[in-house]
């Protein structure tokens, strides 16, 4: 096998280490930008304070009220769908089919539904009432306080 070589500043280096020290460089350069002035305090100086963080129980995502007893709603952004089984408990699940990884369509009837192959979860557990999917969908973490919902 042939070996690779180009001669950087006088010197002949094998093609892997000038990747090697490329991406070295790149590394250091990011991490000194994401740093905040390139400090050691992780981004936290006196001027600044420290970094901004998401919220402590994620971001809030729709408020109790707009999730009806018994249905749901899909957030196609998110890729989540939240139900409300019975008052005041609410699910969060992923809104991708596990048949297909289509994005469900709406909640209704009792069940979250997708549109590109008939596949139906219950609304309480995400469990498959009709296929084809075989598996449940994956439940997503959420908060609910002060009458919202919050996204983890």
């Amino acid at each position: 096998m042939r070996r690779l070589e180009e001669h950087v500043m006088g010197k002949v280096t094998s093609r892997r280490a000038v990747l090697t020290a490329a991406a070295g460089a790149a590394g250091s350069a990011l991490a000194a930008g994401c740093g905040g002035n390139g400090d050691e305090n992780g981004g936290v100086t006196e001027e600044t304070g420290p970094a901004p963080s998401e919220p402590p129980g994620g971001r809030a995502l729709v408020a109790t009220s707009e999730i009806p007893v018994g249905g749901g709603k899909v957030f196609e952004g998110e890729k989540v769908v939240v139900t409300q089984p019975e008052e005041g408990t609410f699910k969060a699940f992923s809104a991708v089919c596990t048949h297909q990884g289509c994005t469900v369509a709406g909640v209704e009837g009792g069940t979250i539904n997708c549109a590109c192959h008939g596949s139906k979860f219950r609304v309480a557990d995400a469990s498959v009432a009709a296929g084809p999917a075989r598996r449940p969908l994956p439940q997503r973490q959420i908060t609910v306080e002060s009458g919202s919902i919050r996204l983890h």
